[in-house]
């Protein structure tokens, strides 16, 4: 196997796993040096290699350097069979996985190791202690997207402990096919966040953790349905079968069919096809959410619009009433009986007063053609924003269809999974019978050589002159 074919890699062989399992040494304490690994949750003894220096010496290999880079290494190496054993059985089976299905509880075991390799000790007696799950809320501040799977987690009743609380956190994110992106975001805040959470050695500092970003990422084509209430995942998660990744030549040749391997090609084209349409799938339904809220802002902000419209016309309507009265004023002619009655200074006061109507009479012009070209301008804003608003619904309409004819040939795409399985199935059958009819064959045509043989010696004794029949004897006739 690809991921088995390092020297220091203790997964090529079932018996070593066996003596591994058995012979606990200096290795277990090592991966159980992170003060978050209790002892209920610790890495089974597989992590590391567990012979002593003595093994080396006698095969003329040299001790591994650094215990921390062959931990990592793996993680990383059983992280790739378990993620590829997932994704194989749930293309083969064609269903949406649960909670019992055993590769993908192996999944989340290792999973949990990986995130919580190398966390920082705590300081000093007072000081706080470093958690997966105080990792995992930083992530909703990075991205409003994680908020709602954080409070979903804190709100659970049938989760108690910090621990608990991360699996659920996990489990929720995978199934909404985001846990590869919030991966991807504490890792580019590689420097400023997880620094003061891991330490400088661990699996999350270092290169291998965009390999686990690239497995996760190749999980969004499997679909989940956990339900995370039922679970207890405040205790131990288990232990894992590694008989499922590991297997031999031997079981090769004879367990797997050749018809296993049936069109390769095809089906990394369909699973390909598949992982792609899922990202188009997120990519249109993003679109159309921010199409969506520009449509929203556009509609509020034409009401707004209307709204000062309406408000102008009702300021220009005033405006004209006021200019229709001081020119019904400027237009009356003075009474004579008071200018009889008003002495020299009454005329020079009408002066005043007609000087004033005057200087009011072109300040309300001016308004009033200000108030004309406001409203010539929120006319073909309005006219704007309707043809603006026409395109967005068309483009809305367009990504829908898209999106229907997407999620059409994802359809399509999955029937022709499911006819490639069962065809599958038939040839397996097929095969099994005439494996069996070729067993019967043999059979007959061992009876039948066997009977052959015996005919053959029997010709043989007849034919040689000293035969195994008697000689006859001579006659001899006592009576008379």
């Amino acid at each position: 196997m690809a991921a088995c074919g390092d020297d220091t890699n203790p997964f090529y062989n079932e018996d070593r796993v066996s003596e591994e399992i058995n012979s606990p040494t200096e290795s277990e304490s090592r991966v159980s040096r992170s003060p978050s690994s209790s002892s209920y949750d610790r890495w089974p003894t597989l992590l590391v290699s567990k012979k002593p220096p003595s093994f080396y010496k006698r095969l003329k290999k040299k001790w591994p350097r650094d215990p921390v880079v062959i931990e990592r290494r793996n993680l990383v190496n059983i992280s790739k069979l378990i993620v590829k054993e997932l994704i194989e059985t749930s293309l083969k089976f064609g269903r949406m996985l649960d909670s019992d299905h055993m590769p993908l509880q192996h999944f989340f075991i290792v999973l949990e190791h990986v995130l919580r390799h190398g966390l920082r000790p705590k300081k000093g007696l007072l000081g706080p202690k470093k958690e997966l799950w105080d990792i995992l809320q930083v992530v909703e501040k990075l991205t409003p997207e994680a908020q709602d799977i954080t409070t979903s987690v804190r709100d659970l009743p049938t989760v108690r402990t910090h621990i608990g609380r991360a699996r659920a956190w996990l489990r929720l994110a995978l199934m909404q096919k985001k846990l590869a992106d919030y991966l991807k975001i504490l890792l580019d805040h590689r420097d400023d966040v997880l620094a003061d959470f891991f330490e400088p050695d661990a699996l999350m500092m270092s290169e291998e953790a965009n390999i686990i970003e690239g497995l996760l990422t190749g999980l969004n084509v499997i679909d989940c349905n956990l339900c995370v209430k039922e679970e207890d995942l405040d205790c131990q998660q288990g232990v894992i079968d590694f008989s499922l990744y590991l297997r031999s030549s031997h079981h090769l040749s004879t367990g797997d069919s050749p018809e296993d391997e049936l069109d390769p090609d095809n089906m990394t084209t369909v699973l390909d096809q598949k992982n792609y349409i899922e990202e188009l799938n997120r990519h249109l339904n993003a679109t159309v959410g921010n199409l969506q809220a520009k449509v929203e802002g556009l509609t509020t902000t034409n009401a707004l619009m209307k709204e000062d419209l309406a408000i102008a016309k009702n300021n220009l309507l005033q405006l004209l009433e006021e200019n229709a009265n001081l020119k019904a004023e400027l237009s009356e002619t003075p009474r004579p009986d008071l200018v009889r009655t008003d002495l020299g200074g009454s005329e020079s006061s009408k002066d005043k007063e007609i000087e004033k109507l005057k200087d009011q009479l072109e300040n309300e012009q001016k308004l009033r053609v200000e108030a004309e070209r406001e409203l010539h301008l929120q006319v073909s804003l309005k006219a704007e924003m309707e043809v603006a608003m026409k395109l967005l619904e068309k483009d809305i309409h367009e990504k829908q269809d898209t999106i229907i004819s997407l999620r059409r040939q994802l359809d399509d795409i999955k029937i022709i999974n499911l006819e490639m399985y069962k065809k599958l199935q038939e040839c397996e059958e097929e095969l099994t019978e005439k494996a069996a009819m070729v067993s019967r064959l043999h059979d007959r045509t061992t009876q039948i050589s066997l009977l052959l043989n015996n005919m053959q010696k029997d010709n043989t004794a007849l034919k040689s002159p000293t035969g195994s029949q008697p000689h006859p004897h001579p006659r001899t006739d006592k009576h008379p």
